[in-house]
């Protein structure tokens, strides 16, 4: 039983933060991407993304979007422990301007809730087992503007963040993002800034609940977590080339710097940034059915028997567009180090352009 109250006592301490507002890791659900086409070429694709799907990736690529489009995915992660959603909408606005909206959602569902399974007099009683959600949700509304100098479109998204565990804690936060696309022939450029004035996070914290467990263990008394955490930004620079192979065949790469600024296991760490590469290519037969392949999340990891070593996530997929319908699919490796747990990603992508033709 000490195991599980640990558990409860875990999930609330870890996740609420340990002792300190500023963090390097904060909200990294949001950090895991979405869009199986993206997921397949690692990520790799602020320099070129457009369409639906850029609302989350870098907004200034939804100035390519001419009629409305959806898009939808679903992942389930740790052997189908967490499940995660996607659902995004974009339309123009005007000629120039265009705008999306993008729901995020990641949880771990039906978690037992032990705290009240054992009573003051040590009884045990399973009727008092209760399952609870801990879930992060973010809601962000996406706008661009095209050819703001020439050759370059400027996006912006503004995110609002809900985090909750059950009945013990719920947090609410707020953050704005900004990118930039420079597209040149066959060449695409792109800066996105994540968090870019910070992103600001206050969690209520049930004290019922938190003092029913905090003194669970003896000699082991958790003290009362923060309640507000602060998100730094991130950058993140992408180019990427088109390459006509034959008439039919057509190939992308793409090249991807991931900026932290602050020192973290990335390959290239220092005190004031960090910088993980991406890697990531997308061949294409008629713009109908797509093979891609990508690798990110390079870290230099530590064996205590081997020493030092470079770990890396692979990436693989393949997609199929036709009549204003994209069907992709990727399987990626969420855990880069140890026994890795390999991820199905599916998703959709409608233009409702076509049906209207």
């Amino acid at each position: 039983m000490r195991i599980q109250i640990s558990l409860c006592i875990f999930l609330i301490s870890t996740t609420l933060v340990f002792g300190q507002s500023i963090r390097k890791y904060s909200n990294e659900f949001l950090s895991i991407g979405v869009d199986a086409q993206a997921m397949a070429m690692g990520n790799a694709v602020v320099g070129q993304v457009q369409g639906v799907s850029a609302g989350y990736w870098n907004p200034a690529g939804l100035v390519s979007v001419e009629d409305n489009q959806l898009g939808l995915m679903h992942a389930a992660y740790f052997a189908n422990i967490a499940q995660y959603d996607y659902a995004a909408y974009a339309m123009p606005v005007r000629k120039n301007t265009a705008m999306a909206f993008t729901l995020l959602r990641f949880g771990v569902d039906d978690i037992l809730d032990t705290t009240e399974l054992i009573d003051s007099e040590g009884n045990i009683d399973y009727n008092k087992i209760n399952l609870f959600n801990a879930a992060d949700y973010a809601f962000q509304f996406s706008f661009a503007k095209k050819q703001i100098f020439k050759d370059m479109d400027m996006g912006f998204s503004a995110k609002l963040i809900h985090r909750r565990i059950g009945k013990f804690a719920t947090s609410y936060g707020f953050g704005l993002d900004a990118g930039l696309q420079w597209h040149r022939k066959n060449w695409h450029y792109g800066v996105m800034v994540r968090d870019i004035t910070t992103t600001f996070n206050v969690w209520q914290i049930n004290n019922e609940k938190f003092a029913s467990i905090q003194n669970a263990i003896p000699g082991e008394n958790q003290e009362l977590p923060e309640t507000t955490e602060i998100t730094i930004p991130k950058a993140q620079l992408g180019v990427a080339k088109d390459w006509q192979i034959t008439h039919y065949i057509g190939l992308q790469t793409a090249l991807q710097a991931n900026m932290r600024f602050v020192q973290t296991n990335d390959i290239i760490s220092s005190s004031f940034v960090s910088i993980e590469p991406a890697f990531g290519f997308e061949a294409d037969f008629e713009k109908t059915i797509f093979l891609r392949g990508g690798i990110n999340n390079l870290q230099e990891t530590v064996n205590y028997d081997q020493g030092q070593s470079i770990s890396f996530q692979p990436n693989v997929g393949v997609g199929f567009r036709y009549n204003g319908i994209q069907v992709d699919y990727a399987l990626t490796n969420i855990a880069s180090v140890g026994n890795a747990l390999y991820s199905n990603i599916f998703s959709l992508k409608i233009d409702f352009e076509a049906f209207r033709d």
